[in-house]
């Protein structure tokens, strides 16, 4: 643990309205530029005081960071405003759009260490909707490197093997273009302010196509599946709508009585195939 970091974060009162939480932890630091590889055009959501993009700038080609704390962005400008490979963005992640931003690759890298709250929206931000073969912010990027809370992780990571309820929409949203890991665990102490949950750093590496060949009733059918977890797969079509729910669960191969968490997306597309040929007019 550095005390340069803990000082320096001491020294900062921290907005809860913003989920401020600061890493201070030099090796976890360490580990997420080392990450980011060298030579490469960065961006960094939510830069905060400046730790971590500090030792971005030493590695990167460019480092492009996004921040809206005004008294963040006073300290950063401050203590980095003269580094040449160093811009500095006043910009909410959530309204910006990645080709407006003045990099000269055409692939980037992105770290994020966001507050947990808005994990699902920036992920859908930064990688588009399920169904979404072509969405410029995902086509601009080749990595994410992101830190969320350590259940969180698991859930984005968590597949048709996985405990019960790590499994669902979100695993499948960070799945469909990625192949995606979880890198390093990162307890709470490794914060300041402290939170009051350990943390994950996830690593996606980001794919041209999707791990299946989208059907136009996939999202339907995947929102319908895990949305009533507690009621098995043909009750959970039915309810969502879908005609010919038994014709296309044998046709599938499936049981009645399955659940959502017990099939891979493979699996799930191919239902989203028969239940369109089924419940054409």
């Amino acid at each position: 643990m550095s005390l340069n970091y803990i000082l320096r974060a001491k020294k900062f009162k921290a907005k809860k309205s913003l989920g401020q939480n600061f890493l201070v932890d030099d090796e976890i630091i360490s580990f997420i530029a080392n990450n980011a590889c060298s030579n490469d055009e960065i961006l960094e959501i939510g830069a905060g005081l400046g730790f971590v993009t500090e030792k971005l700038i030493e590695k990167a080609k460019k480092v492009i960071a996004l921040e809206i704390d005004k008294d963040a962005i006073n300290i950063l400008n401050k203590n980095l405003g003269d580094k040449k490979n160093f811009n500095l963005v006043e910009k909410d992640i959530l309204k910006t759009d990645i080709n407006e931003l003045p990099f000269d690759n055409q692939k980037i890298k992105v770290i994020a260490n966001i507050p947990y709250y808005i994990t699902s929206p920036i992920l859908v931000h930064l990688l588009g909707e399920i169904d979404e073969l072509n969405n410029k912010n995902r086509n601009r990027i080749s990595k994410i490197i992101l830190m969320v809370q350590y259940e969180v992780a698991k859930r984005i990571c968590a597949n048709e093997n996985s405990p019960n309820k790590q499994y669902g929409q979100l695993s499948i949203l960070s799945q469909m273009y990625s192949d995606v890991e979880i890198i390093k665990f990162v307890p709470k102490t490794s914060f300041y302010p402290s939170p009051k949950v350990d943390s994950a750093i996830v690593s996606f590496d980001i794919k041209d196509k999707p791990k299946v060949d989208i059907t136009p009733l996939l999202k339907r059918t995947i929102k319908a599946i895990f949305t009533s977890r507690r009621k098995n797969i043909k009750n959970s079509l039915q309810n969502a709508g879908f005609n010919n729910v038994t014709e296309v669960l044998k046709e599938a191969n499936v049981d009645f009585n399955y659940r959502g968490e017990n099939l891979s997306l493979q699996k799930i597309n191919e239902i989203s195939f028969l239940l369109e040929r089924y419940n054409k007019n």
